[in-house]
């Protein structure tokens, strides 16, 4: 759908500024949008997948561990689709947060994937600058990922960060010099950025942050070691046509059911192109592995 489109349909929980806002600078924040029994059930629940990775002794496609990760220590990067793992994600991916990408894609909504992000202070919880789309290429430029704050967020705690009306510019190669998948730009494209745009979407637990798939992002490493954790659920219009999946860990078995209307049989598609992902090789975990050269794939054509 287009942007005029979408705007025409009633909204069903933001305002008309908002959807504007979003539409205009490719980001969003949405401050105390989840109620505490959610936070509760959800700060439960991952508190639980924090005790079971103290087992864990290697990446095994549920828990993406961190160099430094020990029993006593435990230093969980990501769990991977954490709404395939536990039925309180699903739930959540399905619930409030998906009348807000029906607001923002159009009355009818596809699951992507979701992920748990942390960051415990260990020196290399930075996310360097990327977009997303590079990572799925689809038919059209709608998919959004909405972040859901699980614990109060300040500068501190290395917040989610963007590039105010990125999603507008250029699409930026995601490979290093030598043609490996980064998951990042480059320094050169990085020194081109208008930091005077940069936005730090610090918030209070129960924030939601919005960003477009072609904006630029990352986040600050954090200072702090209570781990920030950061449950992200991606969605886009029902007519954009994915023209590549993600890797094995990352890919869902909810990824492309409709959660708010229903199926489009004809994908809008945008003349803009974007370049494909590597062949994913099962290996690659998350984007801290990506942009610490932890995993090497070349470009598909490679």
């Amino acid at each position: 759908m287009l942007n005029e489109e979408i705007l025409a349909e009633r909204p069903r929980v933001l305002t008309a500024d908002q959807r504007a806002f979003y539409f205009r600078h490719g980001y969003l924040l949405l401050e105390r949008f989840i109620g505490t029994a959610w936070l509760d059930r959800l700060h439960a629940v991952t508190e639980s997948f924090v005790e079971a990775s103290r087992t864990a002794t290697a990446d095994d496609g549920a828990f993406d561990l961190a160099p430094g990760h020990t029993p006593a220590r435990p230093r969980l990067r990501r769990v991977n689709t954490p709404d395939q793992r536990h039925d309180a994600y699903w739930e959540f991916a399905t619930g409030p947060v998906a009348d807000v990408a029906a607001d923002l894609v159009g009355s009818n909504v596809s699951f992507h994937h979701s992920k748990l992000n942390f960051k415990w202070n260990d020196g290399a919880d930075g996310v360097t600058w990327h977009q997303d789309i590079p990572f799925y290429p689809h038919s059209n430029y709608s998919p959004l990922t909405i972040g859901l704050y699980l614990a109060d967020t300040a500068m501190a705690h290395g917040p989610v960060a963007v590039i105010d009306g990125s999603h507008e510019g250029p699409l930026y190669d995601h490979y290093d010099a030598a043609g490996h998948w980064a998951g990042c730009l480059s320094e050169a494209d990085v020194a081109s950025l208008d930091m005077a745009k940069a936005r730090y979407l610090t918030a209070p637990a129960g924030s939601l942050t919005v960003h477009n798939c072609r904006t630029v992002h990352g986040s600050p490493p954090s200072e702090s070691d209570d781990g920030r954790p950061l449950l992200l659920n991606a969605y886009a219009s029902a007519d954009a046509t994915p023209y590549a999946g993600l890797d094995p860990p990352a890919q869902s078995v909810h990824g492309g059911e409709i959660v708010r209307g229903a199926p489009v049989a004809v994908p809008h598609v945008d003349p803009r192109p974007c370049p494909m992902p590597p062949r994913w090789d099962g290996r690659n975990t998350s984007i801290y592995a990506n942009q610490r050269g932890e995993h090497r794939m070349a470009r598909p054509d490679e």
